[in-house]
């Protein structure tokens, strides 16, 4: 076809063209036009396929596939918008108007007034000019968003913040290892809130520790500690100070003193100027044989100083005594009939930073030296036996609970015979006396610790007491009360839940009282909606001097796991002689052989609870007549003819630190010897007296009243149950 000009509407047919020019042209379903140059003063119906050329005028509809070339003109789009690779260039009247979502995932451009009304996500590279949010909109960037009234800054760990190449100057991130919005000014990472310190200086590490984050500068090197801001309602710092411990005396010298041992709260820090000068004493020198140690060196912070410690006493051939030497603490005196131990807290300063070395002993051996918790001991009589150092002082303020300036042992005649040792770095302690012809050991170098607060552990639950270790957060309840779930992220918890024990039998040869059951797991799912979940903590049972009754524990319970009470021990008289079933079993008494009280039971009962804990051990009748022991969650009760002991409990480590629960309570023997509570808390049994009470919050059985190895007096009470214990935790 050649050019053709159609004044009216082309409908429903098929066009092959050259060159068509209309004035309208509608074009209806089924139409198909191929080839050549198609001109219209107006266009409406739908366009499939590619379009090649200049569009001239309004498009009115959806536009799918790729569009080259220039867009002159309003774009304005209602739907869901996707720009795989764009360059949109705008001048004034032009506008780019978006109101439906709109997606850019290429390399993209756009310049000139734009308008988005709804979500902007963009994943590519995309550069824009002049853009207009409107509101109720957003603008997604991976995790960070900016809407109309919030910018949300995502989320990064100091590791990744510190993988960052080449980062800008003002970046601003939100650091979720410290919990802190951070900004970098060309040098460092700042948190941009003014509450807190802000220093450098030292090893610089964060941790939680009773729900505040703290940041400390560990100093093993002389050094400075340099503030960079202080606010006045919070500008004071923790501070340790531990100068380096003394060498030891040689050839049965003296134990080396302990580096002075500082510590202190509430000390004031400004940034102006702001720096502040730290030194690190070194560890004493151990001599030679025969020869005296020399002193620790000195560490300062500010104007807090420990002094070091005191050189250990030698000893020349013929017996030239050395006394130990003064310092933070003292020195121990090297062997001989006159050698006394240096004086410790020297300078004297309160409270004090040492304690004095020790004296040394006719028999040839040396005193040990001083330690911040104690004075070294007076030199052993035994020419063999070598002394302790006094004993250090514990400190937490590096995150860890470590001992810090113990004074180093005496030295002992026989040649060879072990001594002589170096100190640890960087703990202050003394150097060791060596022992007959050996060198005294060097003392051990000191260490100054900063620490101040810089945030607050996020709460993502309430209920009961809150701890904190491990990267955990711990919820511990020894009374009834409610665990509710505040954090929507908080999907999943830990829990260990302890039954109250059971109390021991009475009157002669009581069974022991069984422990109360005891449940655990390392992954219970919680919800914030509604988020409340009721704890119950069982008491433990009480005991009585009746014969012909036992008691029970209560049982515990959080949310959907109970743990039921630990059962009684028996009694002396039938049926009561028999011990009660329960979280774990009660012991059988000893007087006509009572059978034991199976574990795993709800309490009292023959229905079963499995998983909680073991049965009881049985009775022992005549002339090996003796309670069983109660059970507990890791072991059954022992039968009373063999011993009558308490079943062990299990140890977990849910609350920060190993505790072992719900041990079973000891029975008693009549002309035997009572039986032991099983570790765990379990009560003893009594020996012409009451039974031990089994240990509270640890849903431990109590022991058994009895005569023991005696067969007169009595009745005698039984022990009372321990009560129970919930602990939830799940990562802080």
């Amino acid at each position: 076809m050649g050019l053709t000009k159609v004044s009216g509407d082309v409908i429903q047919s098929t066009i092959n063209v050259g060159v068509v020019t209309v004035t309208s042209l509608t074009v209806g379903t089924g139409v198909t036009i191929s080839g050549g140059i198609v001109s219209a003063t107006s266009f409406s119906g739908n366009v499939t396929g590619n379009v090649t050329g200049n569009v001239t005028g309004n498009v009115a509809g959806n536009v799918t596939g790729n569009v080259s070339g220039n867009i002159t003109g309003n774009i304005n789009s209602t739907g869901v918008s996707t720009f795989a690779t764009a360059n949109i260039t705008q001048s004034n009247p032009t506008n780019l108007n978006v109101s439906g979502v709109s997606t850019f995932s290429g390399i993209t451009t756009v310049t000139g007034p734009t308008l988005f009304s709804k979500q902007l996500n963009v994943s590519g590279v995309s550069t824009f000019t002049n853009v207009q949010i409107s509101t109720g909109s957003s603008i997604t960037v991976g995790s960070a968003f900016i809407q109309n009234n919030a910018v949300g800054l995502g989320q990064t760990t100091t590791t990744g913040r510190n993988a960052g190449v080449g980062t800008a100057v003002g970046t601003i991130i939100y650091n979720s290892t410290t919990g802190l919005v951070e900004v970098y000014d060309g040098s460092t990472w700042k948190s941009t809130g003014d509450n807190f310190i802000q220093a450098t200086g030292g090893t610089i590490t964060t941790y939680y520790s009773g729900g505040v984050l703290w940041k400390t500068h560990s100093f093993t090197s002389s050094d400075t500690f340099q503030v960079l801001t202080a606010p006045a309602n919070n500008n004071t710092i923790e501070y340790l100070v531990v100068a380096g411990g003394g060498g030891g005396g040689g050839n049965r010298g003296g134990g080396g003193g302990a580096g002075g041992f500082r510590t202190g709260i509430g000390f004031t820090v400004s940034s102006a100027p702001g720096v502040y000068s730290v030194t690190v004493g070194s560890g004493g020198v151990g001599q030679s044989p025969g020869g005296q140690g020399t002193p620790g060196g000195q560490s300062v912070f500010s104007s807090i100083t420990s002094t070091g410690g005191g050189r250990g006493g030698g000893n020349f051939n013929p017996d030239t005594v050395f006394s130990g030497a003064p310092g933070g603490s003292g020195g121990g005196a090297g062997s001989g009939s006159s050698g006394v131990g240096g004086t410790g807290n020297t300078p004297s300063v309160s409270p004090p930073q040492g304690n004095n070395g020790g004296p040394s002993s006719p028999i040839s051996t040396g005193g040990g030296g001083g330690g911040a918790g104690g004075a070294g001991p007076a030199a052993s009589p035994s020419p063999s036996t070598n002394v302790p150092g006094g004993a250090g002082s514990p400190s937490s303020i590096s995150g860890s609970n470590i001992t810090y300036s113990s004074g180093g042992t005496g030295g002992t005649t026989p040649d060879g015979f072990p001594g002589g040792g170096n100190a640890s770095a960087n703990i202050g302690n003394g150097g060791n006396g060596g022992p007959g012809n050996v060198a005294g050991g060097s003392g051990g170098s000191g260490v100054v610790i900063i620490r101040y607060q810089v945030g607050q552990q996020a709460v993502k639950a309430t209920g009961g007491t809150v701890s904190y270790a491990g990267g955990k957060t711990i919820h511990t309840f020894t009374s009834s009360a409610t665990f509710t779930v505040r954090d929507p992220s908080l999907t999943t918890v830990e829990y260990l839940v302890v039954g109250g024990g059971g109390a021991g039998g009475a009157f002669t040869s009581g069974g022991g009282g069984g422990a109360g059951g005891l449940r655990n797991s390392s992954s219970h799912p919680v919800s914030s909606s509604p988020g409340v979940y009721p704890v119950t903590v069982g008491s433990g049972a009480a005991g009585s001097d009746l014969q012909t009754s036992t008691a029970n524990g209560s049982p515990s319970v959080f949310d959907t796991v109970t743990s039921h009470g630990g059962g009684g021990g028996g009694g002396n008289t039938p049926p009561n002689s028999a011990g009660i079933p329960g979280g774990s079993g009660g012991g059988g008494a000893g007087e006509f052989a009572g059978s034991a009280g199976n574990g795993d039971r709800v309490t009292g009962t023959s229905t079963p609870a499995p998983g909680q804990g073991n049965s009881g051990g049985a009775g022992g009748p005549g002339a090996l007549r003796r309670g069983g022991g109660g059970g507990g969650a890791g072991g059954a009760g022992v039968a009373g003819p063999t011993s009558g002991n308490g079943g062990p409990g299990s140890s977990f480590a849910i609350s920060g630190t190993s505790v072992t629960y719900a041990g079973g309570g000891g029975g008693a023997g009549e002309s035997q010897v009572s039986g032991s509570g099983g570790p765990g808390g379990g009560g003893n049994a009594g020996s012409q007296a009451p039974g031990s009470n089994g240990t509270q919050n640890l849903g431990a059985g109590g022991g058994a009243g009895g005569r023991g190895p005696l067969s007169t007096g009595g009745p005698f009470f039984g022990g009372n149950g321990g009560s129970g214990i919930v602990i939830i935790a799940y990562p802080s």
